[in-house]
């Protein structure tokens, strides 16, 4: 797999990966957020004709992943999931058989409001509010003025973009991977999803995803 970057956190080596998502290598865990699994099948149930292809081309990319790296691991850091159950889901039971040795774990997140026993049937450990595995933890929506103070935080939620200018009033919003001195924030792992504009400050690192590759701007 081509195209990613190393960044390094308290000397462990993550792999920022173009598909919007990291490989923490010591770990054999594929980290990412904000699949928003069901949210184009949402969509059309309320009427707006949202193509599902959108939805299969998240689950492909995520099958191939799996595929290269062979994680032990699959943990989102919420909405891995964006409402209640439809048939976008039950097509999500039906892909995860195929790749049942793997372990799923979830950090819930604000639209994670299917029903526990959902969950559980499909394979998949839940954590209210936060996980903490070794020196890093894992949340949704983090609060960035009381983060765990021993702890490096890796959230989602705001699906991280940064604008860049050029000449001529041109710009550009491209997602992007937002590394502070104490948390870090995955971009929106799902296609159908916005992007929030992040302002990094000095000594922040900014790795932006653009023609299947990233590329650090800070």
């Amino acid at each position: 797999m081509r195209g990613f970057l190393v960044h390094t956190i308290q000397n462990e080596n993550f792999l920022v990966l173009p598909q919007k998502c990291l490989y923490w290598e010591n770990q054999k865990t594929l980290l990412l957020s904000d699949l928003h699994l069901g949210k184009s099948g949402h969509f059309r149930k309320n009427g707006i004709g949202i193509p599902q292809n959108i939805f299969k081309e998240d689950m492909q990319q995520l099958l191939s992943l799996i595929q290269y790296f062979k994680p032990k691991y699959v943990l989102i850091i919420g909405d891995f999931f964006h409402s209640h159950a439809n048939k976008e889901h039950d097509f999500f039971l039906r892909w995860k058989k195929g790749i049942a040795y793997v372990n799923f774990q979830l950090v819930l997140g604000n639209h994670d409001v299917l029903n526990e026993q959902w969950y559980r049937d499909a394979g998949i450990s839940l954590y209210e509010e936060k996980l903490i595995l070794n020196q890093f933890c894992f949340m949704h929506d983090a609060d960035i003025s009381a983060l765990p103070g021993n702890s490096y935080t890796f959230c989602g939620h705001i699906h991280p973009a940064v604008k860049l200018s050029g000449a001529g009033k041109q710009s550009l919003t491209l997602p992007c991977f937002y590394f502070s001195k104490y948390h870090a924030v995955l971009p929106a792992f799902g296609n159908f999803t916005g992007t929030h504009i992040v302002s990094p400050k000095k000594n922040d690192s900014v790795y932006i995803i653009a023609e299947n590759k990233v590329m650090k701007i800070m």
